[in-house]
């Protein structure tokens, strides 16, 4: 079992990074949180969860055990796979997704692409007693100032989702001239409908 790829940074983007570890290149599926803490950085460390299966051999690479631990307990709950765990992951923050299911925010759940009422209810009630929030916030809101950081994230998060850049780029970029505070769930939503 991989615990954690040490090496320097080949490659970056919303949704993978390659780590180089003496010449042999680790490709690892990641996060958007993973993916803005990375950037800049020419060397990584990232803590791996490996699935594998007939067809492939896939690595997961998180940036702190937080959010591997919260990765594992999603792929614990029936019907929640490595895509969708990651794409929750990536839509609210570890700290958040604690709190979410702690308080049984369905709707908070239902608001990442692709779960459902069933699904949300499914991992709240699956997780709620094994999740405590590490944090004493109820609810962790992007910073309203960072509003280049939010554009950032809901950029990455559309390419993520498989639209090209530049529509996806004016798109936000529409919404952010017109509303500078939006979130990146927000902007997120706004752009799908405008895609």
């Amino acid at each position: 079992m991989i615990e954690y790829i040490s090496g320097q940074l080949a490659e970056l983007t919303p949704t993978y990074a390659v780590i180089d570890v003496s010449g042999i290149g680790y490709l690892l599926n990641i996060t958007l949180p993973t993916f803005t803490a990375l950037q800049g950085h020419n060397k990584a460390k990232l803590l791996v969860h490996e699935a594998i299966r007939e067809d492939a051999h896939v690595l997961f690479g998180f940036i702190d055990n937080r959010e591997r631990s919260l990765f594992r307990e999603l792929l614990a709950v029936s019907g929640v796979g490595a895509s969708t765990a990651r794409m929750i992951l990536s839509s609210i923050s570890a700290p958040e997704l604690e709190t979410v299911i702690a308080y049984g925010d369905h709707s908070r759940l239902k608001s990442v692409k692709g779960i459902g009422a069933k699904t949300a209810q499914r991992i709240i009630v699956d997780l709620k007693d094994k999740i405590k929030p590490q944090d004493d916030t109820l609810f962790i809101q992007p910073d309203t100032s960072a509003s280049n950081a939010t554009f950032d994230e809901a950029l990455a998060a559309l390419m993520m989702l498989g639209f090209n850049r530049q529509p996806a780029h004016k798109a936000l970029r529409s919404i952010f001239q017109t509303d500078p505070t939006t979130t990146v769930e927000g902007a997120i939503k706004k752009a799908l409908s405008m895609l």
